[in-house]
């Protein structure tokens, strides 16, 4: 990963807003993606179209609107090509499935097993998911909030970076409904360690692992082509799941 330019010092929420835990750095998209992307939007898509430069604010969605249902909610924050979304909402057709994803192969592979799939329940969203739960997300809506395998931000001086930081816990457990669930899993250790201890300062989130650490990998978390490569390097994979008191 190339250096990043240092961030000026801002103070308090100022500083919060500034730092993002993602770069735009996306690989080259395919013709299919391209045209998934430009065909499945309008049917798939909440707010504006990706066009590969910005990351636009969200508006405020119905969702029961977007979907054409009322159903419970589940968001997955960062869902990389998509694996683990779509095999969740063909698991769970009675859930209405979100994915928040800033790089558009990813959103444009999604679109392609979405429609291969017929899944009327998904939808996606290019956008910045830490602000849109800040700004615009329905309080107490969600049933579950999924981070698989965030960037882990090695360098000590970018560990400012990772997506999860006390406040953006305290965001999930606003999203959350009584008897929500989030589920977390990650290939580095010393992530694991600080994802715990920053969930840790969140009281209305309660550990699932009967140690206080972290819980079996799930039987219907896929093992997705990201997670075998960190496998291969010999990465131990840590799953971690609290429920919204």
């Amino acid at each position: 990963m190339s250096e990043l330019p240092e961030l000026p010092e801002l103070d308090g929420d100022r500083r919060a807003r500034a730092i993002r835990s993602f770069v735009r750095r996306e690989g080259r998209i395919t013709d299919a993606q391209a045209d998934a992307l430009e065909r499945l939007w309008p049917q798939y898509g909440l707010g504006p179209m990706p066009d590969g430069e910005h990351v636009h604010p969200l508006p405020l969605i119905d969702f029961a609107v977007a979907f054409g249902r009322v159903a419970p909610l589940s968001l997955e924050i960062g869902f990389g090509n998509g694996e683990r979304l779509a095999q969740a909402a063909a698991a769970h057709p009675e859930i209405n499935h979100i994915g928040a994803e800033v790089h558009r192969p990813g959103v444009g592979r999604v679109l392609q097993e979405v429609e291969k799939a017929g899944l009327g329940n998904v939808r996606v969203m290019c956008a910045d998911a830490a602000e849109f739960l800040r700004t615009t997300a329905p309080k107490g809506a969600f049933c579950e909030v999924v981070v698989q395998f965030p960037d882990p931000w090695h360098k000590t001086k970018h560990h400012k970076r990772r997506i999860i930081q006390p406040a953006f816990v305290a965001t999930v457990a606003e999203a959350l409904a009584p008897g929500g669930r989030f589920k977390l899993a990650t290939d580095w250790a010393q992530y694991a360690e600080h994802m715990l201890e920053a969930i840790a300062t969140e009281p209305r989130l309660k550990n699932l692992s009967p140690d206080g650490r972290f819980v079996p990998r799930p039987d219907d978390r896929p093992l997705t082509r990201f997670e075998n490569r960190g496998l291969r390097l010999g990465h131990e994979v840590a799953d971690l799941e609290f429920i919204r008191l």
